[in-house]
């Protein structure tokens, strides 16, 4: 009788521990789920709009002569004229293309979109002078225009603005690279393991 009594606890013994076996294989399970909702979750946070924002300010003279009878007669006109602009540089990263393999544990950035950048000047003219045969038209105002976004343009390549907005757009991306590393998954871009803020630097080019 205490040898089948043996038995039978030996039995549930045994049940009990295949039951607990089964709930570690269940909870592995559940964490390799977790982690690619987790990394998935990362990167819906980050997909956002990074904006990066510059201010300009400036003041240029305006001059244009017409000329008549073969330059015995001239018409000048000139304007003082004051330029605030603000600048903004942008990377949709909601744009920003990924693939997901589960089973190797790798997530890689397919593609991440250009900057975009957006110039909005303020120009005002002071000192205006003109005259009836040379007065302002819409073709000087369309060509100051477009002659101060350029010039914006080229001060901008020389500035820290574009600088700091990569900078930031590699912040957001560091953001799935530190989640990646903390669940032991791997980061690549076109092929290249990222493993720190300064491969995402060097390989990332923008």
């Amino acid at each position: 009788m205490l040898k089948r009594l043996f038995v039978f606890i030996g039995l549930i013994v045994t049940v009990l521990l295949l039951f607990k076996f089964c709930e570690f294989k269940k909870a592995d399970d559940a964490t390799t789920i977790d982690g690619a909702g987790l990394i998935q979750q990362q990167i819906v946070n980050v997909g956002k709009l990074v904006v990066t924002e510059g201010h300009y300010s400036e003041v240029i003279t305006y001059k244009n002569q017409e000329k008549y009878l073969m330059g015995m007669f001239s018409f000048d006109k000139k304007a003082l004229i004051v330029v605030n602009a603000d600048v903004t540089v942008a990377y949709d990263l909601h744009k920003m293309k990924y693939d997901i393999d589960e089973k190797n544990k790798t997530i890689s950035i397919v593609y991440i979109p250009k900057e975009e950048i957006k110039i909005s000047p303020d120009i005002k003219f002071y000192d205006v002078e003109q005259s009836k045969l040379n007065p302002f038209t819409g073709d000087d105002y369309n060509k100051i225009n477009k002659s101060v976004k350029a010039n914006l343009a080229k001060k901008m390549e020389t500035s820290t603005l574009k600088s700091n907005a990569q900078n930031r757009l590699i912040s957001e991306l560091s953001k799935i690279l530190i989640t990646t590393s903390n669940l032991g998954w791997t980061l690549k871009y076109e092929g290249k393991v990222i493993e720190s803020d300064k491969d995402l630097s060097q390989q990332i080019k923008l």
